[in-house]
């Protein structure tokens, strides 16, 4: 017998004659006058097998019996050519093991389930056919995003996620503490008493992996972190999360230019990469979730990736006749409804937008010889928005220190960042991908709480 041990290896690589064991879970089953079926997942696939039960299996009452919707079953048998429409293949039954019964309640029957429903049981989701997808898609973009960097020469570091270092200047993170909260130590001016904490210092779980990454970009040249990190924003947008994972490349000897070179080579080998890997998938989003999804994800790998300067998106935003929510002025943050018709209206491809106002951007990044804009730059894309944001950093310790001082940053705090400047610091920059919002990308989904396993929102922590 030649064993496969999934159903997407005997779809693909099986013969008919093949004797077989399966392993997974009823989707549905359905008993008629001479004959019954299972159909059969076990996730490897979106694709089911149908398993065949014919009355004179041994067992036969007992398994149309207990195999219902959600039980777990080992099937044996032989696979045959399927004479049924949109399958290759199904298997005739030789004996069936119920490996897990179902009570009666299971909450996942033949119906469609609201998404918001399907988050309340995060712990069977998985099961369904759409989550099913996402999650698979969720780790060819992993395997992706890995072998890019590592094709491209990069060394991945896993950056600190308890830190003491605010990288976005923003202040909503979370504190990590070990004092009690009934009786916490205070200074003589009332202020929370650090040292009798365990760090002895302030503490804070990461927002961001790249100021230590920079550490590890001046000794490796290139490397990239993957990591989770974390917002303590109290939001509930459907692309907010509190926990969620980024990918932030770092590369020395490298300007605005080259970190957005490489932006565009990386968005368009994990979009490829998704559409070779996870083709039935794809078809599936594009049937069910998002219209024309392939069509977008193809255009993102054939186009060339525009330019513009934040100061053209303005003016082209002011002139456009376009009555937006959100006011556009020189000076203010771009919104989503404004990226939306840069990409989609206005070039009609995905597009970087450069030179940023100083004041909207964080403290590390380069000031631009003009005293007002940063080399910083956003990747929109249509449909979406920022997919990706980044810059070029300060590598002048002299204008860095300019930089705290403006954003009224303690200098002190950045002792070892600064450090960098004055041993060996090279011109430096990077970019981040918030993961979840590429993968919302990919597969069409509207909502970050259902492209992570299990969300962490703004009160809600369950799972």
């Amino acid at each position: 017998m030649r064993f496969m041990n999934t159903i997407k290896t005997i779809l693909e690589n099986g013969n008919s004659g093949d004797n077989l064991t399966v392993k997974g879970w009823v989707q549905t089953s359905r008993t008629g006058k001479s004959v019954s079926f299972i159909e059969l997942s076990d996730g490897s696939t979106i694709k089911t097998l149908q398993i065949v039960l014919n009355p004179d299996l041994e067992n036969y009452d007992d398994v149309i019996r207990h195999a219902l919707t959600g039980s777990a079953v080992i099937a044996t048998g032989v696979l045959i050519d399927s004479p049924a429409a949109g399958q290759q293949f199904e298997l005739t039954a030789k004996s069936v093991v119920i490996a897990g019964s179902v009570d009666p309640d299971y909450p996942l029957q033949k119906k469609r389930h609201s998404f918001e429903f399907l988050r309340t049981i995060g712990h069977l989701r998985p099961r369904t056919r759409t989550f099913g997808a996402v999650f698979r898609v969720r780790h060819a973009l992993q395997m992706a995003v890995h072998n890019f960097f590592d094709s491209e020469g990069f060394i991945m570091v896993h950056t600190p996620i308890i830190t003491g270092s605010d990288c976005e200047g923003a202040g909503q993170m979370f504190r990590v503490s070990t004092l009690d909260p009934a009786n916490i130590p205070l200074n003589a001016d009332k202020s929370v008493d650090y040292s009798k904490d365990f760090f002895e210092k302030e503490a804070a779980l990461t927002v961001s992996g790249q100021l230590e990454g920079e550490i590890f970009a001046l000794a490796f040249k290139n490397i990239y972190t993957f990591g989770p990190t974390f917002r303590a924003e109290n939001s509930h947008t459907a692309r907010h999360a509190a926990e969620f994972w980024m990918i932030e490349p770092e590369m020395a000897f490298c300007d605005l230019q080259k970190d957005m070179n490489t932006a565009q080579k990386f968005i368009k080998y994990i979009v490829k990469y998704v559409l070779d890997r996870c083709s039935d998938d794809i078809d599936f989003f594009d049937q069910r979730v998002e219209k024309g999804l392939r069509n977008k994800l193809e255009s993102i790998v054939n186009s060339d990736f525009e330019t513009l300067t934040y100061t053209d998106a303005v003016n082209a935003l002011q002139n456009s006749g376009k009555n937006f929510s959100y006011p556009v002025k020189w000076g203010l943050d771009l919104q989503s409804e404004h990226e939306r018709y840069i990409t989609e209206e206005l070039v009609k491809k995905p597009t970087f937008i450069i030179d940023y106002p100083r004041d909207i951007k964080a403290f590390y990044m380069r000031l631009n010889s003009d005293e007002k804009t940063v080399a910083a730059m956003d990747l929109l894309v249509p449909f979406v928005g920022e997919i990706i944001g980044g810059s070029q950093r300060e590598e002048r310790i002299e204008m860095l220190d300019n930089q705290l001082a403006h954003f009224s940053l303690n200098k002190d705090d950045y002792w070892w960042y600064r450090d960098l400047r004055r041993f060996g610091g090279v011109p430096h920059a990077g970019f981040g991908l918030g993961f979840e919002r590429a993968l919302m990308y990919v597969t069409g989904m509207q909502n970050i709480r259902d492209v992570i396993p299990f969300a962490r929102t703004a009160g809600s922590a369950d799972f």
